[in-house]
């Protein structure tokens, strides 16, 4: 799994273009579970079912607060998953690897 890195909004939008298979994580400092879906996700991306699929990292505190609100997000962690450009799901909160691996399956 390809790791990325969003600090501007154009980045954000240009990796949504570029990568069909996409999974999102919207995160901020000083925040416990958004250290924990970290570690859940290093785990996903060791597995078969991360083979094709680019993770993009979101920080608050470099894209702005503004961005966050605008995209609907009310709390860190928030992972999104997008399939062709479009959003096919968001699960909020903390995510073990088996949740993500649902995800995925069922939606990418």
């Amino acid at each position: 799994m390809q790791t990325l890195h969003a600090s501007t909004p154009d980045d954000y939008a240009a990796a949504l273009a570029a990568h069909p298979r996409l999974l999102v994580d919207y995160y901020k400092d000083n925040c416990p579970g958004c250290k924990m879906l970290e570690m859940s996700l290093q785990k996903f991306a060791a597995t078969p079912d991360a083979d094709g699929i680019a993770l993009l990292k979101v920080k608050m505190e470099v894209v702005g607060e503004d961005f966050f609100r605008d995209l609907g997000l009310r709390q860190t962690p928030t992972l999104s998953l997008f399939k062709d450009g479009a959003e096919a799901a968001r699960l909020p909160g903390f995510q073990s690897p088996p949740q993500v691996a649902q995800a995925v399956s069922r939606h990418l």
